[in-house]
């Protein structure tokens, strides 16, 4: 039985191995590694933190327990927060020394050691903590990516156990395929990087900041879209993968407008000038073209509609338009007949609702920031014209995590 246990949980992490070298976005995958890692060993709880400079920073946390507590398609609250990386805490141990660190029970760790277990959360969540196997995220070349930590293994009956020989294997054994997968996923994320900081260079609306928090935002849109119409897990996983990238390039076609234009602060554009400007929708698109991927199409769809309006109103743009109707040179967007409602791919109206609220809520050289409140009932207010209803909803109902976002990633401080 136990053998056939075993044999089942290998084959597990073979399947989920070549799906987790699918994945392209750093964050998605970290949050499915750990996602898998727990399913493993059947695991209560976890967290995934990676290294930036000499802290720790977590990157997502699960725990079944207080899962169970929500209503079916809540998340737990959004975390941020980080930590140098020291002997004294666990974490900051295991990144020190680079070896694994398994606990049976991190209420009873010996005084002799230098790292402890602090039960603040677990007080103040009425949470017990008792098995912990810590494991680091090394590169081959020793270079450490981030720690992997699970708490709490469970057996058949739902009782807490240690985590046992067969369980450190298991877990080892997928910690370094994970690792294989996420160098693959930074390569990809720097490429995309590079790209954006053009874009940055071009308009300094386009920050870092400002970039993250929309295509944070999308993700947890589509998260609970697709909940609200019982999209299939499988599908769920693919789609989200492509849309926390493809939101990055909302706007990356403003590196081929005007400094004149782009930078201009008042008086706002004249029409000319918003013509032209309209045209980063169709540069953006262009630097897609041919798609090669679906992460290609969605960046596409995303950079080319995600102005347009649910109900095809005039101030929507640009409307169904061939990209070969557009050329650079003019910069002008041709008149074209509406684009409106479902006709409008789902990812470019998800990123429609992230990017206008974080306009909205953020200053800008031409105006002053608005209370987040504010932005909300803004976007509640055009829901159903220029909003499709139904993103709208899902925006409403993540609202909680909409708000721990825009924390997470403020914009920086003005020289």
């Amino acid at each position: 039985m136990a053998e056939k246990k075993h044999e089942d949980r290998l084959q597990r992490i073979i399947e989920i191995e070549r799906e987790l070298g699918e994945i392209q976005d750093v964050d998605v995958l970290l949050e499915r590694i750990l996602t898998e890692t727990r399913k493993i060993v059947n695991a209560d709880a976890g967290s995934i933190y990676v290294v930036e400079g000499d802290k720790l920073k977590i990157k997502c946390g699960h725990n079944d327990t207080f899962l169970k507590e929500l209503a079916p398609g809540e998340k737990l609250p959004y975390t941020s927060f980080s930590f140098p990386i020291n002997e004294k805490q666990i974490c900051g141990y295991v990144a020190l020394s680079g070896k694994p660190l398994n606990i049976k029970d991190c209420y009873r760790i010996s005084e002799s050691k230098p790292y402890k277990f602090n039960k603040n959360t677990d007080i103040t969540t009425d949470y017990r903590t008792k098995s912990m196997y810590t494991i680091p995220l090394k590169m081959a070349n020793g270079n450490l990516l981030g720690i992997l930590q699970i708490i709490n293994a469970k057996d058949e009956n739902g009782k807490i156990i240690t985590f046992d020989q067969d369980a450190e294997m298991l877990i080892a054994h997928f910690a370094s395929s994970a690792v294989q997968a996420l160098q693959h996923a930074y390569l990809t994320a720097n490429m995309v990087k590079r790209m954006l900081k053009m874009a940055e260079f071009r308009d300094p609306k386009e920050t870092y900041p400002h970039i993250e928090r929309v295509s944070s935002y999308s993700l947890e849109i589509y998260d609970r879209w697709a909940f609200n119409h019982n999209i299939p897990e499988a599908e769920i996983h693919r789609y989200r993968d492509n849309l926390k990238i493809a939101a990055k390039f909302h706007d990356v076609g403003k590196v081929g407008i005007s400094d004149v234009i782009l930078k201009k602060a008042f008086p706002r554009f004249t029409d000319e000038e918003r013509n032209i400007m309209k045209g980063h929708t169709c540069i953006g698109a262009q630097l897609f073209e041919p798609p090669e991927s679906l992460l290609d199409i969605m960046s596409q769809e995303v950079a080319l509609h995600h102005h347009d309006r649910w109900d095809g109103g005039a101030s929507g743009y640009p409307g169904r338009i061939s990209l070969s109707d557009f050329s650079v040179k003019d910069g002008i967007v041709p008149i074209t007949e509406p684009l409106s409602g479902k006709d409008i791919p789902l990812s470019a109206r998800i990123v429609a609702v992230a990017d206008v609220f974080d306009a909205l809520s953020h200053k800008r050289c031409y105006k002053e920031a608005w209370t987040i409140e504010d932005a909300f009932t803004e976007i509640m207010n055009n829901s159903g014209t220029q909003f499709d209803p139904e993103v709208v909803l899902a925006f409403m109902q993540v609202k909680d995590r909409i708000c721990s976002i825009q924390m997470a990633f403020p914009d920086e401080p003005e020289d």
